[in-house]
């Protein structure tokens, strides 16, 4: 409740308002008017949001906040500021083309329950762009895209929006002498609220088809649709849910450990590492322990991860940049050192092993039948030095390896991220898998 008593919440100070003469817009806006009128809320908390159609044109004309955007998004936008201010009064206004273009829209806030109050101006078609068919277009009507007749059912708004859960839902015609009482309603719901009111328009649909007042009142019967208050089913706002979820769960949220430089390193420029293994190997988890290696050393790191849908089954392959300056470009045209470590691996990166320059260095689980390269092969027994620890960290057995024959940084950084990022009883493994590696190199 404003301080301030408003006898109108609109202003004339742009002219009248830009609708066609007999347009049920007219009463529509004005009836929103007399609701905020009984209502007295604030200008200031509150927001109508508009996208294209005819009926965006009305924000302009309320001293409230405003907000425009593109065709079947208003839904979007009024949700997006519920959620960021949930003690502004938004509401949104759709034409029944918005609702087709926007229809997943409509469904999601239904579902969510996101408190915001969403007033469809329902004259079935797009009266701004020549009166073409909409998703409410009754069965047999004539528009510009259906000069024979429609031959599709309409969309039940009301129907829509309850399967999908709206707390609050009315269905009306611009007629109703209670419409004002009722978007005052529904205003004040503190969820999602939905009103779907039909309207003539003047320019396009109701003189192709005949129709006023009474054809419309007409039209609601021939449906079976079902006028007034449908449902009235309050439940948890949504933003306020979430908000009491949050505070309630993020005691248990895990703090994100702290990497400080520990140790030195010998990278002088950016340096590519690739590894390539099998799905199940833990390739990525384990190339991220290694880039957090590099940066206990004091180095920049990026990684980028190759992987199929599926889960457990093919190829994984991880790219990791380390670097004593800003990565600004973070692909991997030509490799410093590359990993294999499985067929998956090999059957993935062939080509690309194919083709690695001489300045490459290529270590490789020894049972593998590699392909001619130019890169410098170094072969490792991999697979039988990590069943010794555990089959899972095969991957940490080759990083070892590589860290002991490049010093790119000091494997005792390895074991610090081991320690640090991973549950102790899994740490404990690995850290055991990075001395085995380590070993297999360091004669």
């Amino acid at each position: 409740m404003s301080a301030t008593e408003y006898k109108t919440y609109m202003t004339d100070k742009i002219g009248p308002l830009p609708f066609c003469p007999g347009c049920g817009h007219h009463m529509l806006i004005k009836a929103l008017d007399k609701a905020l009128i009984k209502l007295q809320l604030d200008p200031k908390n509150v927001v109508v949001v508009t996208d294209i159609g005819c009926i965006g044109l009305s924000d302009r004309y309320f001293i409230t906040n405003a907000f425009h955007g593109l065709h079947g998004r208003s839904i979007t936008y009024a949700c997006g500021l519920k959620l960021a201010r949930p003690e502004l009064t938004v509401i949104a206004l759709k034409g029944d083309g918005g609702c087709g273009i926007g229809g997943t829209h409509l469904l999601n806030v239904a579902r969510r329950n996101i408190g915001i109050t969403l007033l469809v101006a329902n004259n079935f078609n797009y009266g701004m762009t020549g009166g073409q068919h909409s998703v409410t277009t009754p069965t047999g009507g004539v528009t510009s895209t259906t000069p024979w007749g429609n031959v599709e059912g309409p969309m039940d708004l009301c129907g829509t929006a309850i399967a999908a859960g709206a707390a609050w839902v009315y269905r009306g015609t611009v007629f109703d002498k209670k419409l004002p009482d009722m978007l005052a309603q529904a205003i004040e719901q503190p969820g999602f609220a939905m009103l779907d009111v039909w309207e003539l328009c003047t320019a396009y649909y109701s003189p192709r088809n005949q129709i006023k007042k009474k054809e419309l009142e007409a039209l609601l019967d021939s449906y079976g649709f079902k006028t007034g208050l449908l449902v009235d089913n309050p439940r948890a706002e949504y933003s306020v849910h979430y908000r009491e979820a949050y505070e309630t769960g993020k005691s248990v949220i895990k703090k994100k450990t702290k990497i400080d430089t520990k140790f030195d390193n010998s990278v002088r420029k950016q340096t590519g590492i690739v590894i390539a293994g099998s799905a199940g190997q833990k390739i990525k988890s384990t190339a991220t322990l290694f880039a957090e290696a590099s940066m206990y050393s004091g180095l920049d790191a990026t990684q980028k991860d190759d992987y199929p849908i599926t889960v457990m089954t093919g190829h994984s392959i991880a790219e990791i940049i380390v670097s004593p300056e800003r990565i600004d470009y973070t692909a991997i045209d030509e490799p410093d050192y590359f990993i294999v470590i499985s067929e998956d691996g090999l059957r993935r990166a062939r080509a690309r092993i194919e083709k690695l320059p001489e300045t490459c260095t290529l270590y490789a689980e020894e049972t593998l039948e590699l392909p001619d390269t130019k890169a410098r092969i170094v072969r490792l027994p991999l697979n039988e030095t990590a069943k010794k620890v555990g089959r899972l960290s095969i991957a940490v057995v080759a990083l070892s390896a590589v860290l002991v024959d490049t010093g790119l940084f000091p494997v005792e950084a390895f074991g610090t991220a081991i320690s640090a990022f991973q549950k102790k009883k899994i740490a404990d493994i690995n850290l055991k898998a990075m001395e085995a590696g380590s070993e297999l190199l360091n004669a």
